[in-house]
């Protein structure tokens, strides 16, 4: 379906990893795109809960993402096949690592194409392929003073 022979990368316009805040529209910029009618973003924030996998919702205090060292390869890798297989424009992707607060921005991908149905599933399989397959792990301490080291693909 998709362009081949480096195109992809063409159209990867941002990725990064950064222990600094990120920018709404750093990611909405790196994709701006004359021939995309439309353009997908997801935001994802730092709750003050965690609710997944619980019979309670636990209170959560602080959190920490860590980074494998190959999680910038896996990134593009994913970046590249999103590419490939939908009739992208533009993509971008930033994840934060190091200490956050609740409420701090965590990632934030975004994805143009021609149309919205295609932008929606391209921004769609590339924040699941990310977290599902970039080693970036998050731990979470609770108010009640446990901790828990959670997949980024948990």
């Amino acid at each position: 379906m998709g362009d081949h022979g480096g195109m992809e990368r063409d159209r990867i316009r941002l990725l990064a990893l950064r222990d600094t805040p990120l920018s709404v529209d750093e990611v909405l910029a790196a994709v701006g795109d004359p021939a995309a009618g439309g353009t997908a973003l997801f935001a994802g924030t730092v709750r003050d809960h965690d609710d997944e996998g619980r019979t309670e919702a636990a209170a959560v205090t602080s959190l920490a993402y860590t980074a494998h060292p190959t999680a910038e390869a896996e990134l593009r890798r994913v970046a590249e096949r999103v590419a490939a297989d939908f009739p992208v424009r533009a993509l971008a992707a930033v994840h934060r690592v190091g200490e956050l607060a609740v409420g701090e921005l965590a990632v934030v991908v975004a994805v143009a194409c021609p149309h919205r149905a295609e932008a929606f599933a391209a921004c769609r399989r590339l924040i699941d392929d990310l977290k599902s397959q970039v080693p970036i792990w998050k731990h979470q301490t609770f108010a009640d003073g446990g901790r828990e080291w959670v997949g980024a693909h948990a």
